[in-house]
């Protein structure tokens, strides 16, 4: 979750047109959109331990939004960015009554009786595949803290998951990521406070160096997210019609995410309709 709330704006943000104040307000919106949705899905959903964050697979039908020409013509950046805000929600909006009808019609619960690991895991890898040119090649802008990062995140999460330094809490499986994140974030500061990127190029400072995102110092210090902040959504079939194919990549995710999540919690496996229920919430 960490990732996808931090990842996806930062990278599709500045092709809108935004500024840093734009993408912290983004990220703001997303991590506040996504506890809600957790609490959601928690007590009234599959009520299983599972966050619900972005997806990876609204990446590619967003930059088909973006890359559309009618938002192109704009000439300032920051119209551009709100106009593609709205073009993006009304998109979501429309995509996510498919959503909200597959899951409250229980639908999807007939569907779901069709997956399984095998069906799934080839959906969801396709996904991270398709972004990897996107992702992959950024760990060499900065290899003294990409390569640290990717070897750190394998170690822990392959070899060191069943290794359990506190009481009977396996932390290395659960919480990868979020501790290796941890870790190089302070050997990057330490880096950058050290003055080891100081005569550097200035693409490479812009994407070693931890002072260079501009996030925390554009952040208010009180904000609260509130529906339609970017104005009222615009609707366009096209648009609708590709966030609508990310839906149904997300839906098969989703329905992956829950049986994992009731497997890690020594739950018993979600029935069609709990499936259906999450989805629908």
């Amino acid at each position: 979750m960490l990732g996808t709330t931090v990842m996806i704006p930062s990278m599709l943000v500045p092709m809108m047109g935004g500024t840093d104040g734009d993408k912290v307000r983004v990220i703001q919106t997303l991590l506040f959109v996504s506890g809600i949705n957790t609490l959601l899905q928690a007590l009234f959903g599959t009520r299983l331990p599972a966050v619900v964050g972005g997806s990876f697979a609204y990446v590619i039908p967003i930059l088909y939004i973006i890359r559309d020409s009618s938002l192109l013509r704009i000439s300032d950046p920051h119209e551009r960015f709100i106009q593609t805000m709205r073009a993006i929600q009304g998109a979501l909006i429309v995509a996510s009554s498919l959503q909200i009808i597959l899951g409250y019609s229980q639908i999807w619960g007939i569907f779901s009786r069709f997956f399984s690991p095998l069906s799934m895991a080839p959906v969801i890898g396709l996904v991270g595949l398709g972004l990897f040119e996107r992702g992959f090649p950024a760990v060499g802008n900065c290899v003294e803290i990409g390569i640290p990062m990717l070897l750190l995140t394998i170690g822990l999460s392959q070899y060191l998951k069943h290794h359990r330094p506190i009481r009977d809490v396996p932390i290395f499986e659960r919480f990868p990521v979020l501790i290796c994140v941890a870790i190089i974030w302070i050997y990057a500061l330490i880096l950058t406070a050290g003055g080891a990127y100081r005569h550097r190029p200035a693409r490479t400072q812009d994407s070693c160096r931890t002072d260079r995102a501009n996030l925390i110092s554009s952040a208010p210090w009180f904000k609260f997210p509130y529906p339609l902040q970017w104005g009222p959504p615009t609707f366009d079939a096209g648009h609708s019609v590709a966030m609508m194919a990310a839906v149904m990549v997300s839906l098969i995710e989703s329905t992956g995410a829950y049986k994992a999540a009731s497997r890690l919690a020594i739950a018993t496996p979600p029935p069609a309709y709990v499936l259906s229920r999450g989805i629908g919430w």
